[in-house]
């Protein structure tokens, strides 16, 4: 009862909040508009104190034209972030519709662009409960072995054993939803857990929830 309290007021705040939260469906729409914003007002400030300077001192020699380029350095580390938020695809609304109708009183977590060193890949949904993760990704290229395996050791370096398994397929993938909304209480039954003392308010589930936020753009 208690979380789904908690599911319940965080799903009342994203409803109230104009900006999407990572996660969450219509992350990438929300992320967008916020990035594209930030690097506007980034590049306009120092570029407004360049031409106001050079207007009134009539050259551009002026210790004004190097705070510029200074200024422009954080601007141009926000346009990489957005060229990269740019590259991500927004999440089918009737995709997320069939699988929100599975979700039940799993975690979930939508719209994850997974990112390691070697490869990335988009993955659509991913559901925890326990020390099972699931995930469907409708991304042709996507290699899911290397993401499975990948994902799962760092979140077994967190602290949680879970086995992670990415559907390319997405009936086998909400098949298994239902299921494990069936076998909860199986899932998770034996699992000891402390609460994160950083996170006091966050179940296991939610804390694997937000590892798996941490790998995705």
């Amino acid at each position: 009862m208690t979380e789904k309290k908690n599911r319940n007021k965080k799903q009342s705040k994203a409803k109230t909040s104009s900006k999407v939260s990572k996660g969450n469906f219509g992350y990438f729409r929300s992320e967008k508009r916020r990035r594209l914003i930030i690097t506007a007002i980034l590049f306009a400030v120092p570029l407004f104190i360049f031409f106001t300077s050079w207007f009134y001192f009539k050259t551009r020699m002026t210790v004004w034209t190097v705070v510029t380029v200074v200024g422009c350095l954080p601007a141009c580390k926000s346009m990489v972030n957005l060229i990269m938020i740019l590259k991500c695809r927004p999440m089918d609304a009737g995709l997320y519709q069939k699988i929100h109708e599975h979700q039940g009183s799993l975690d979930m977590a939508y719209e994850l662009y997974m990112t390691f060193y070697e490869k990335s890949a988009y993955i659509d949904a991913a559901a925890v409960c326990g020390n099972t993760v699931v995930a469907y990704s409708s991304d042709p290229k996507i290699d899911a072995s290397f993401m499975e395996t990948n994902s799962q050791k760092i979140i077994r370096k967190n602290g949680y054993k879970v086995t992670v398994k990415i559907f390319t397929d997405l009936r086998p993938f909400l098949e298994r939803l239902d299921s494990m909304n069936d076998h909860r209480e199986s899932l998770e039954e034996g699992i000891k857990f402390t609460p994160d003392e950083k996170y006091p308010d966050l179940s296991r589930n939610e804390l694997i929830r937000q590892t798996i936020l941490a790998l995705c753009l």
